[in-house]
Order: C-alpha cells, then sequence, then structure tokens
C-alpha cells in the first residue's frame, strides 16, 4: 500500500513537476497532516536521475511550506482568536491566557517557531498558536523558513544519495529525526539557560 502510494507520488511529482512538489508541501505545511518524506524524498531521487534540479526542489518545497504556514496563521489570526475571546471562557480559556500566549510568543516565538517546525506533528501546529499570539509576520516568516528549510534539505539529501534503498531509507531517517530530536532538546536547554541568565544579569 504504502509503496503503491510512494510511487504515485513519484509519478505525481514527475507529471506536475515543481509545482507538484509545491502543492504537495502546501497541505503538508497547513491544516491537513501529510507527511513530507514521501514527497520530498522522491523528489531526491528524481534529482539523481537528472529529472530534477536540487535548487528547484528546495525553491518549491519551501515556497509550498510557507504558504501552507501563512493559510494556518493567518486563520488562527483572523478566525481563531475571535472565537476564543466569545466562546474561550467554556473551555477554561481566559483572556489572560491570551495575553501571556502573547507576550510569550513576543519574546520566545521565534525559537518556538524554528523549533516546531522541526519536531514531527508539531510542524503544522506551530502556525496556530504564533497566528493566535499576533506573531511579528516577518519573524515568524523568517524562523519557519529556516525550520522548514532545514527538514526539506535533510528529506531530498536523503532521496538523492539513497532513493532506491526503502529499508535504508527507513533506518537513516529513524537516526536522523532522533539525532535533530537531540539537537534541538540541546538547543532549547541551551536557549532557556541564556534567558534566564539574562534575566539575573
Amino acid at each position: 500500500m504504502m509503496k503503491e502510494l510512494a510511487q504515485d507520488l513519484v509519478d505525481l511529482i514527475f507529471d506536475w513537476g515543481y509545482l507538484g512538489i509545491f502543492l504537495l508541501m502546501c497541505v503538508e505545511s497547513s491544516f491537513i497532516p501529510f507527511p513530507s518524506e514521501i514527497v520530498l524524498i522522491p523528489a531526491g531521487y528524481l534529482a539523481s536521475q537528472g529529472q530534477m534540479n536540487i535548487g528547484m526542489i528546495m525553491t518549491s518545497a519551501l515556497a509550498g511550506s510557507l504558504v501552507g504556514a501563512f493559510i494556518n496563521y493567518y486563520m488562527a489570526l483572523l478566525l481563531g482568536r475571535r472565537i476564543l475571546k466569545k466562546y474561550g471562557k467554556y473551555f477554561f480559556i481566559k483572556e489572560s491566557a491570551l495575553e501571556k500566549m502573547d507576550n510569550y510568543f513576543e519574546r520566545h516565538g521565534h525559537i518556538s517557531t524554528f523549533i516546531g517546525r522541526l519536531i514531527p506533528g508539531i510542524r503544522q501546529l506551530i502556525s496556530i498558536p504564533a497566528g493566535l499570539a499576533q506573531m511579528n509576520l516577518v519573524v515568524f516568516s523568517t524562523y519557519t523558513a529556516l525550520g522548514a528549510g532545514v527538514w526539506a534539505m535533510v528529506l531530498t539529501l536523503l532521496g538523492y544519495f539513497i532513493g532506491q534503498n526503502q529499508e535504508l531509507i527507513d533506518v537513516y531517517l529513524k537516526q536522523i529525526t532522533i539525532v535533530v530530536l537531540m539537537l534541538l532538546l540541546v538547543l532549547g536547554a541551551s536557549y532557556a539557560y541564556y534567558q534566564r541568565n539574562r534575566v539575573i544579569k
């Protein structure tokens, strides 16, 4: 089933080219959960065969990721906040909670967005609290692009170098995910330590 889906996606990407990558990554980055690895690993493999260009793959993937993130961001900004202000009390969400979220994202939104874009299952959702907190759009876009770009490059290069070996892809993808999560844990701890020392000084 998964092999057939992967093959269908390879065919789709080959037929639609960079537009297919853009659209699929837009879906992956918005409110519809969709694994980016079954988009970019086949694309990387096609690049290794000379049928696609890595630079264009990255450009299409990054543009799609940003558009999808903007969809979540603006939905939360325009609708979510209004809904929470009106009905949040029924879910025990007070106005003060929104103010705390605003303050948090004003001070730590950049690192939260970057780290969130690299965590499976979170990368699609991090745009929602950023929108609710009215996070600065330039800062949001910059760190969303950085996080999405790192992950897209990892998957594309994985497909480029070992795209024909599904077993190796499964092994390396798990190992890469673990390494990324460990690095993010170190980054988060280092940031918290820096912030705490800065407050003390």
